[in-house]
């Protein structure tokens, strides 16, 4: 484990909140453990507390743990070239196998993300909350600094970079039949039928 992994991961695991690129875009960080870092989390971007926070693993074994009911067209799309990548899946939720954080939810949206460095942070931290790092409703901006500058307040850690892609990935919900594009991103929707196509 890297310096830089270790200090996210400490910070992540005190209830910080972290500013850190990705595979997409510059995303925002926190543990699903700390509902005051949640909070803060909200109130950075302005975003609607209606609008829950997509998640973030560092592989199948994670997804397991979070009591997601995987449908044949999810499972598919987690076999594809995409998973890892920038591919967002909704998961309807079974609340019997669900951890406690995730209580009143019936749904998540999880992407396991396309790089090394993020990866490891994930397996050193276990499934967090993460979200572009942008005041809700504005484009992502390009880097770090211009990020937080964006931002209402500032986030514990900001590691300097820029996101991978100025796109964001894609959110296919898997809870419906068939399943369906909710936001089309860096994976196009032709790629996302020829995955999909005939299953039910």
């Amino acid at each position: 484990m890297t310096d830089q992994v270790r200090e996210i991961a400490q910070c992540l695991s005190q209830g910080g909140v972290v500013l850190l690129p990705t595979d997409t875009v510059l995303g925002l960080a926190v543990s699903p453990q700390h509902t005051a870092a949640i909070d803060r989390l909200y109130r950075l971007k302005h975003r609607p507390r209606d609008k829950n926070l997509p998640i973030m693993v560092a592989d199948a074994d994670q997804i397991g743990t979070l009591g997601a009911r995987i449908t044949p067209s999810a499972q598919a799309l987690l076999s594809s070239p995409f998973v890892p990548g920038a591919l967002t899946i909704v998961f309807g939720l079974d609340p019997a196998r669900a951890p406690e954080w995730l209580a009143g939810r019936d749904e998540i949206a999880l992407r396991i993300p396309n790089d090394a460095w993020l990866l490891a942070v994930l397996r050193e931290t276990g499934p967090l909350l993460v979200t572009s790092a942008n005041r809700s409703g504005a484009q992502t901006p390009g880097t770090a600094d211009e990020a937080a500058a964006q931002l209402n307040g500032t986030p514990d850690l900001i590691v300097a970079g820029t996101g991978h892609q100025a796109t964001p990935s894609t959110i296919v919900n898997c809870r419906v039949t068939p399943a369906r594009i909710e936001r089309l991103g860096a994976v196009s929707e032709a790629d996302i039928a020829t995955i999909i196509e005939g299953l039910s």
